[in-house]
């Protein structure tokens, strides 16, 4: 299944918070990475990350960002949400076969 993991930050962090989360949430996202668990990730600046995960649910995908040390600490929040095919793409190849 693929889910879309949309972070925000709901917390300010300073300067000296970002210093020392900063080594531990990118060592964090890159297990997951490895682990195939994040397949592709983006950032929204002033916003958070978005990751396209591969997971068996929507649940694990969510325990696998609320363990980022950053969701953990109450700093970013995700909404993880599963998506798809684009299923009306089927439509349209029946309209093509059939003129």
């Amino acid at each position: 299944m693929k889910v879309f993991a949309t972070g925000k930050l709901i917390k300010p962090l300073t300067p000296e918070l970002r210093q020392k989360y900063r080594p531990i949430e990118v060592a964090a996202t890159i297990k997951l990475y490895l682990e195939g668990m994040i397949e592709q990730f983006w950032f929204r600046e002033n916003v958070g990350p978005i990751f396209l995960m591969s997971a068996r649910s929507v649940e694990e995908a969510e325990a696998a960002v609320n363990a980022l040390p950053l969701t953990a600490d109450g700093f970013v929040i995700y909404e993880c949400t599963a998506v798809g095919p684009l299923t009306p793409l089927g439509i349209v190849m029946q309209y093509g076969q059939n003129t």
